[in-house]
């Protein structure tokens, strides 16, 4: 019943502020429906039109030869948008952004929750626990042209390096370093994948 409670009055809210409610309802039905619960949990990065957006790197296949070509930026919505062209060209196939940050103790968290809009195609989302760390661990997902939440437990993090899966244990580590979005889907296309949030579960 409290739950119900809380969802008339959001939506009420929602039909008096409009989109500028939007964002806020999202996240706050989530926890309630959802999670039914209020149990904290770890923003890693909310994007809004105050973003530094310097603070994600683009890394395209450039570094290997390749011609990609991708770029980050804050739309009118205040989400961040990871867009760009992949290129087969010279061998390459892959654009990525990655966001690094001082060590991050996770060890009393087991998911990532990710708030994303896509085009249709398939991304990867990555993270590394070290920096100096020669692999990464990624979990690949599809996108429908909507707004979707997406969870990611831990242990659906596979370690990869250079496209090729490694022979090691999924993601368990109490340390995160850094986080990030790619696409290599082995053919040439553009892409836009659009991004609300990244948190911990």
């Amino acid at each position: 019943m409290k739950i119900l409670v809380v969802i008339v009055f959001a939506v009420a809210l929602s039909n008096v502020y409009g989109s500028r409610f939007e964002r806020t309802l999202t996240k706050l039905s989530y926890d309630v429906v959802f999670e039914n619960n209020f149990m904290p949990q770890m923003m890693i990065f909310d994007f809004d039109k105050n973003s530094k957006i310097r603070d994600w790197r683009i890394v395209d296949d450039v570094v290997m030869g390749g011609v990609s070509k991708s770029n980050i930026t804050i739309n009118k919505g205040g989400n961040g948008v990871f867009s760009g062209h992949v290129s087969l060209d010279n061998n390459g196939g892959f654009s990525s952004v990655r966001h690094q940050f001082n060590s991050l103790n996770v060890s009393g968290y087991n998911k990532f929750i990710i708030r994303i809009k896509g085009d249709g195609k398939n991304y990867q989302f990555r993270v590394k626990s070290k920096l100096n760390e020669y692999h990464s661990y990624k979990h690949e997902f599809s996108t429908n042209k909507t707004w979707q939440i997406i969870e990611i437990p831990f242990d659906e993090l596979k370690a990869t390096f250079r496209g090729r899966l490694l022979d090691m244990d999924s993601f368990s580590n109490s340390i995160l370093e850094e986080i990030g979005f790619l696409i290599s889907n082995k053919k040439e296309e553009d892409f836009q994948l659009e991004i609300d949030f990244i948190k911990l579960d």
